[in-house]
């Protein structure tokens, strides 16, 4: 998923765009490979609750493995374009499929830490993406990306179908309309928070560090790599994801946790804004406890398996994060007509995250507390 992102710069720089080009393209192609991950989220949502979760992990899987491969080959950027929409629409489907199968799987009081483990160690992908592109060229970045798509593939043929899913389908319960996300007044409520929580996760993702070197020429910084940046973020994610897994347990709460990680982040993002001249290897620190802090994304893909019966729940897990991804390419369109309007690259930064942050709040604060609840109930 941040495999562009780190090899960005070097793979349209080789593709003859400048330093300009590599700014707009580079937010366009981003954008694109989030509205991928969008319309993929109801694909593949629908898909888990009409044929089943594991069809999703192996189609996803698939797409996105192939789609990989092909992205190292391109010589033009509406190749890149049209591959990096597919790679989209294939990422959408695994992680939501596979916290549905755990949560459906293991006991209610395991899933915090389960949640914890396969973000977790999710995200470390894009730390090894980091290390690839320092020893490969970002064609062969792609490859091997692909690659272990294909192994990741074998690996997950052994997996069980979720026995929960297995009863609502004997029962030829109507399963996987996305439409009753939008007919029911508190069903539709519950689906909006659950998305509009997770925004300011994607504002420091796909923002503030993935555009890292222009807020750092903006702050008078050198040496500043936006790979480097993702890699130190995605290491603090995943110690931030087995943090909120651990914490969420121990308090037996899920809206504690959030906003304890909520005031983590913000922290971080106010002295992300406060740096003037400051070294890159302090800019790398901030970014470490940014990663920390978004940690909480553990929390609301969690909730959104938790907020939704059987029925409907792999097409919650799968959306939610995929609408939150989403939320990207217009949160990039008001940052872009924000820094228009202020004359500056950083003011417009600044009141983007504000507004992202309080329609987060405003959205958490009235969350359902969903910690220990059964999940064997249908919304029908």
């Amino acid at each position: 998923m941040l495999l562009f992102a780190i090899i960005r710069k070097p793979s349209l720089s080789d593709l003859g765009l400048n330093a300009e080009q590599i700014l707009t393209e580079g937010e366009w192609l981003i954008s694109i490979q989030m509205v991928g991950m969008l319309l993929g989220g109801i694909l593949f949502g629908i898909i888990g609750d009409k044929m089943g979760r594991l069809q999703v992990l192996f189609g996803s899987i698939l797409l996105y493995s192939i789609a990989n491969l092909l992205n190292g080959m391109v010589t033009s950027i509406p190749q890149y374009v049209v591959l990096r929409f597919i790679v989209g629409v294939g990422l959408a489907g695994e992680l939501g499929a596979g916290l549905t199968l755990v949560s459906e799987q293991l006991p209610k009081e395991k899933r915090s830490v389960a949640a914890g483990f396969i973000a977790g160690f999710g995200v470390l992908g894009a730390v090894a993406a980091y290390f690839m592109s320092q020893v490969f060229d970002w064609r062969t970045c792609y490859y091997i990306g692909g690659g272990m798509g294909v192994v990741l593939l074998l690996m997950r043929v052994s997996v069980q179908e979720s026995g929960l899913f297995a009863q609502v389908k004997k029962a030829d319960v109507h399963r996987g309309n996305f439409m009753m996300f939008f007919n029911h007044r508190k069903r539709f409520e519950r689906y909006i928070r659950c998305i509009l929580i997770g925004l300011p996760v994607w504002y420091v993702i796909g923002i503030l560090v993935t555009f890292s070197d222009q807020f750092a020429k903006a702050f008078g910084i050198e040496g500043v790599e936006p790979g480097k940046a993702i890699m130190y973020l995605y290491i603090f994610i995943c110690i931030g994801d087995f943090s909120v897994g651990w914490l969420s347990d121990r308090l037996k709460s899920r809206k504690k946790t959030l906003f304890i990680f909520y005031g983590i982040a913000v922290f971080f993002t106010i002295l992300f804004f406060l740096q003037q001249g400051g070294t890159a290897m302090t800019f790398y620190l901030i970014c470490m406890g940014l990663g920390f802090g978004v940690g909480f994304n553990v929390v609301y893909l969690t909730m959104g398996v938790e907020q939704f019966g059987t029925d409907l729940r792999a097409s919650a897990a799968i959306s939610i994060p995929n609408m939150v991804r989403g939320a990207l390419p217009p949160t990039i369109f008001l940052f872009k007509h924000l820094r228009a309007f202020f004359n500056s690259y950083v003011t417009g930064a600044m009141v983007t995250g504000i507004l992202i942050c309080i329609i987060g709040v405003v959205a958490a604060w009235g969350m359902e507390e969903t910690y220990g609840k059964d999940l064997d109930y249908l919304e029908e």
